[in-house]
């Protein structure tokens, strides 16, 4: 065992004394070490249950037969963190969860790990530390909480609801009343926020892509299910540690194309285009943004999830789940089959016997929402390396469109002119200097397009930035524009009034400016100034990657 290094052997009698200080037993020592990752929190809503689940993995670990070792995480909540400086923080959160868990793993000798996240970044910085370590390794999450009611009972509403609500008090088409109201019935209870956002997709692509027992994505919060999958995720760990199935076994390049397609079938946010290239770096694959377009071509549209549709998680785990996804997308021959997953048994295994339950949730590959995946990467002389929409939630009306460009230097300032409503019917506003390296951090943007969608603007108005977007927005939302500003990149040398012309469905976005004035703006152009310069930010602004490369730390 791994952990015989920190335990085995005379010379390690003042190692075995430290663990006895603990409580621990002669027994307990010689049994495999597992490490449990817990990122409970009580700032989280996502996480301020994991610590039932926690107690429920232990509890399975030890009917195995095994140690479990519990240590922290830390962890960020982007509702919380949004709309002011918190937010850089989120995603380079990321890079830290990833190193704490390989030094937490490393320095103790930890022989399998189960990693117990649940939101944004929690998910990917945990499945990147896996990849890394190569570890037997399985995943449990948290669970999606329960989808609120409206409070005048016109069905089901979610927190997206509350900030489009915020636009919509703007615009004088609601009072702060019936705002209060909403507030209080949004989110009823703990979990993973209700919809298709970062956090619920990640976990389902967790199971996608064979880290997660079936229904690691779907399976609510507050149901007694999520518990007896927790007791399962830890006596199976002892079974990828006596098998000596590894991270790397399971997230192979095969592995990521099934994640790829699941995505592009359930609608999953953008934010995904920066989290799988960062796995699966980890994991020495490389996932190239052509490719996703690629998928998405092939892959329809089966799932129509908040925010671009009407139904949440808790509707698509009574469907069936992401296993009754895979089955219908392997029936058309989408689906790697092959692929070895934490049930130690491959999808052809995990599916065989997994049915569709409501065929209006998980639409057939015959009759899908739409033809072509839920996400779509553009590229033109505005975005050479790429951009990211999600538009499985854009209105028809704006899948083409041309408009002026109307310029803004951070989401503060783009955020105050549509709330006072000096954003016209067909303008393409472009916030810059929000990207990794820019912003710092890639500040989320949920705050200005749920303002737009609350107001009624998102059939006529653009959104492009070289920041990102939450998994809850919805609309001609346009971003990771790579390269950044920071870097020089077209989206720097953009003017008031410029015209853009995005076209969606051709997969290009043109700056409407001749290349020799580009190219006369770029010979003027200077950075400006870093906006952080001292503390993590600053040293991650110096070492991010472009967003076209997952934003990993280089």
């Amino acid at each position: 065992m791994k952990s015989d290094i920190a335990k085995k052997g005379i010379e390690r009698a003042p190692h075995r004394a430290l663990f006895k200080s603990m409580g621990y037993t002669d027994a307990e020592i010689r049994k495999p070490l597992i490490g449990i990752a817990n990122s409970v929190n009580t700032i989280i809503p996502g996480h301020m249950h994991l610590d039932k689940i926690v107690d429920a993995v232990r509890a399975g670990i030890h009917m195995a037969g095994g140690t479990p070792i519990e240590f922290g995480g830390i962890g960020v909540c982007d509702g919380i963190a949004m709309n002011h400086p918190g937010m850089k923080y989120s995603l380079a959160s990321r890079e830290l969860i990833a190193d704490s868990i390989e030094v937490m793993a490393i320095a103790h000798a930890f022989d399998a790990l189960v990693l117990v996240p649940n939101c944004d970044k929690i998910v990917p910085g945990m499945l990147m530390a896996a990849a890394r370590l190569d570890l037997p390794t399985l995943v449990v999450s948290g669970g999606p909480m329960l989808a609120g009611r409206h409070p005048e009972g016109t069905g089901k509403i979610d927190l997206i609801t509350v900030f489009e609500s915020v636009g919509a008090v703007r615009s004088g088409k609601m009072t702060e009343e019936q705002l209060a109201c909403i507030e209080d019935a949004a989110c009823p209870t703990c979990g993973s926020c209700a919809g298709m956002f970062t956090a619920n997709s990640m976990n389902c692509l967790t199971e996608a892509v064979g880290m997660g027992l079936p229904g690691n994505g779907t399976i609510p919060a507050v149901m007694a299910s999520r518990i007896r999958l927790a007791k399962e995720a830890g006596m199976q760990i002892m079974d990828l540690l006596e098998k000596g199935i590894t991270a790397k076994q399971i997230m192979t390049e095969r592995a990521f194309r099934n994640a790829l397609t699941v995505d592009m079938a359930l609608g999953c946010s953008t934010n995904t285009v920066l989290h799988l290239p960062a796995i699966a770096k980890e994991a020495e694959v490389e996932i190239d943004l052509n490719l996703i377009n690629e998928i998405s071509k092939a892959t329809p549209h089966l799932c129509s999830l908040s925010p671009g549709g009407k139904d949440h998680l808790e509707d698509l785990n009574r469907a069936g789940g992401v296993l009754a996804v895979i089955k219908e997308l392997s029936g058309a021959g989408l689906i790697q089959e092959d692929c070895i997953t934490v049930t130690s048994e491959t999808v052809a295994d995990n599916i065989k016997d997994v049915r569709i339950l409501d065929s209006q949730i998980i639409r057939s590959v015959g009759d899908p929402y739409h033809k072509e995946g839920g996400l779509a990467v553009l590229f033109g002389n505005l975005a050479p390396e790429g951009c990211v929409v999600k538009q499985s939630a854009v209105v028809d009306e704006m899948l083409c469109h041309e408009g002026p460009a109307r310029l803004f230097e951070s989401e503060e300032d783009a955020s105050q002119a549509i709330m006072d409503g000096k954003i016209n019917k067909g303008d393409v506003i472009v916030i810059r200097y929000e990207g990794p390296m820019g912003g710092p951090g890639m500040r989320e943007m949920l705050t200005p397009t749920s303002t737009i969608a609350g107001m009624g603007l998102d059939a006529y108005v653009a959104l492009l930035t070289d920041g990102r977007f939450s998994g809850g927005t919805r609309g001609a939302s346009i971003g990771h524009i790579s390269p950044e500003a920071m870097q020089g990149g077209p989206i720097a040398f953009v003017r008031e009034g410029d015209r853009i012309s995005i076209d969606i469905p051709n997969k290009q976005i043109t700056l409407n400016v001749p290349e020799e004035e580009i190219n006369a703006r770029r010979s003027d152009w200077s950075p400006p100034e870093p906006k952080i310069t001292s503390g993590y930010m600053a040293r991650y602004a110096k070492m991010v990657s472009s967003a076209s490369r997952g934003a990993v730390v280089v």
